[in-house]
């Protein structure tokens, strides 16, 4: 299904699309998760309104302007931002991505503003089937991820973590498979296989 594209503006005739930082739409948008600071310090986070560009964060404890910080988004993974303005119940940050990351977001974005409008559930291009088993999911640093595999199909798979879970858009291998994090839930998270020219570049 293809849904609308709520998060990208129109730019204004004859204007440079780089004129205007906020050129993406923003919209309300509860995303939780936690953000690093260059100190090392985590802390948690929950956005108040959120675009593929940039994100207004609530936090009683913010870091200081100008610092850059790494947020993982439950729902978006790993992004890194600069905060850019400080209001007495949090800050706004700038996400430092490149364009094919930021059409990502927009994309990932406008799946989650339309969901629970629509009623629409994730898109699966295969039926899955439930499964139960220990299973090992390598990490992109190689590390050695134990888990319980909780449904499979021809295109991806779901699992439990028995430890720290990977975060959206993680490239890991299950098996021989290389695969990407679709989907992160407390301890559970869902891959989908990777192929052709995606599966070379993992």
């Amino acid at each position: 299904m293809t849904l609308p594209n709520l998060l990208r503006s129109a730019p204004a005739p004859g204007a440079s699309p780089r004129r205007d930082r906020r050129s993406y739409k923003r919209v309300d948008l509860r995303l939780t998760g936690r953000f690093l600071t260059s100190d090392s310090d985590d802390r948690e986070l929950l956005t108040s309104n959120v675009s593929c560009d940039g994100a207004f964060i609530l936090s009683s404890t913010p870091p200081n302007s100008g610092q850059q910080i790494v947020c993982y988004f439950d729902e978006l993974g790993r992004v890194v931002a600069e905060v850019i303005r400080m209001t007495p119940g949090g800050f706004a940050v700038r996400f430092q991505t490149s364009h094919l990351k930021r059409d990502k977001l927009a994309d990932r974005l406008t799946w989650l503003v339309n969901k629970d409008i629509l009623g629409l559930d994730e898109e699966r291009a295969a039926p899955r089937f439930s499964a139960t088993g220990q299973a090992c999911v390598i990490l992109s640093d190689g590390t050695q991820l134990q888990c319980r595999l909780t449904d499979i199909s021809l295109t991806g798979a779901a699992f439990e973590a028995l430890g720290t879970p990977p975060y959206v858009g993680d490239r890991v291998h299950t098996g021989n498979l290389p695969a990407e994090v679709v989907r992160v839930a407390g301890k559970s998270f869902a891959v989908r296989y990777l192929r052709g020219a995606e599966a070379a570049a993992s």
